[in-house]
């Protein structure tokens, strides 16, 4: 008996360098792991322990996600195709393990005591942890971390990111799968417009040809944004204000106050004024009855005089020392 617990204690410092493995049986352990995975590999806290441990002759990108629904966290689900497109990819392209980069996923389900451990309160959160020995180590086992603040989604940042981290390894480029669905709806699409366009071209383009229609829609375009309307989305202006009597103030005093319905009346009066003369000026002069023509010159001026004193008198709303004005207002 005595025999055997000296042979026991004996063994024992050989049996616990036996089950501490080289950095090199880790590395070759989780990158067949990584091409059999066909992505990142899927870690615990146990795991995640095991493979960012020192010392470390390779290394190892770690995203530290929650993809659970009741955590609520969009950018997790929005990045994880990204992640493993990312992982997949570089693993393809360096089958050999030549730049000894190992991507691994810690969701939070499986790594609370990693989250604790490091203090996280948000995610996806990217550890990248640089060999401790080796040409290209850093001894104080500090990883690089990637900043998704700006909400990056992308594979491509992350990428870059490790190529600047690791500069001396091989850098896969990323290459994302045919998306033959987006090829069908585009060639789909631009058939279907140019049959649309073969079929309704005669009919469509001397519409399109014609000179009214353009001066019309150029006329409301130049009435719009000459009433001040970029102004109100620009300043999200309010509609109307009280007048602090109990009513309403549809006009603000100053050049650079303006409410949104004092831009429609604005523009409806430029329409009206435009309508007028365009009317004397074209429509007036074929009439071939004289009486109609000289009753039209008298309602198209009296039209034009009325709502230019009504302009007259809201720019006087703007600026109070304005000292002109036109009767009846």
């Amino acid at each position: 008996m005595k025999l055997l617990t000296l042979l026991t204690t004996a063994l024992l410092p050989l049996t616990a360098l036996a089950a501490k493995k080289p950095a090199a049986d880790r590395f070759a352990e989780y990158h067949a792991k990584q091409l059999s995975a066909a992505g990142s590999i899927k870690l615990t806290d146990k795991s995640y322990s095991e493979l960012t441990k020192a010392p470390r002759d390779y290394s190892v990108a770690v995203l530290l996600t929650a993809l659970e629904s009741r955590f609520g966290c969009n950018l997790c689900n929005e990045f994880q195709p990204e992640w493993e497109l990312l992982s997949k990819t570089w693993a393809k392209g360096d089958k050999a393990g030549e730049g000894r980069l190992l991507f691994g996923t810690l969701d939070f389900v499986d790594g609370k005591s990693t989250f604790q451990s490091l203090q996280l309160q948000t995610a996806p959160v990217l550890l990248l942890f640089h060999p401790t020995t080796g040409p290209d180590a850093k001894p104080d086992n500090q990883a690089s971390r990637f900043d998704f603040s700006s909400g990056t989604n992308t594979a491509e940042p992350i990428h870059a990111f490790i190529s600047r981290a690791l500069p001396s390894i091989p850098h896969p480029a990323l290459v994302r799968p045919i998306n033959y669905l987006k090829i069908a709806l585009t060639t789909t699409a631009v058939l279907g417009a140019v049959t649309f366009l073969s079929v309704a071209g005669p009919y469509l383009f001397p519409v399109l040809q014609n000179r009214n229609l353009w001066a019309a829609v150029s006329l409301i375009a130049v009435l719009l944004f000459t009433s001040g309307h970029m102004f109100n989305h620009i300043r999200k202006v309010p509609y109307v204000a009280g007048d602090g009597k109990g009513g309403m103030s549809y006009f603000a005093g100053g050049f650079q106050n303006q409410f949104g319905l004092e831009t429609q009346i604005v523009a409806a009066m430029y329409g009206v004024l435009s309508f007028a003369t365009i009317s004397l000026a074209l429509k007036v002069p074929r009439m071939t009855d004289p009486r109609a023509q000289q009753i039209a010159v008298f309602v198209w001026a009296a039209v034009i005089m009325v709502m230019y004193s009504f302009l007259l008198s809201v720019f006087r709303i703007k600026n109070g020392g304005y000292p002109f004005w036109l009767p009846p207002f």
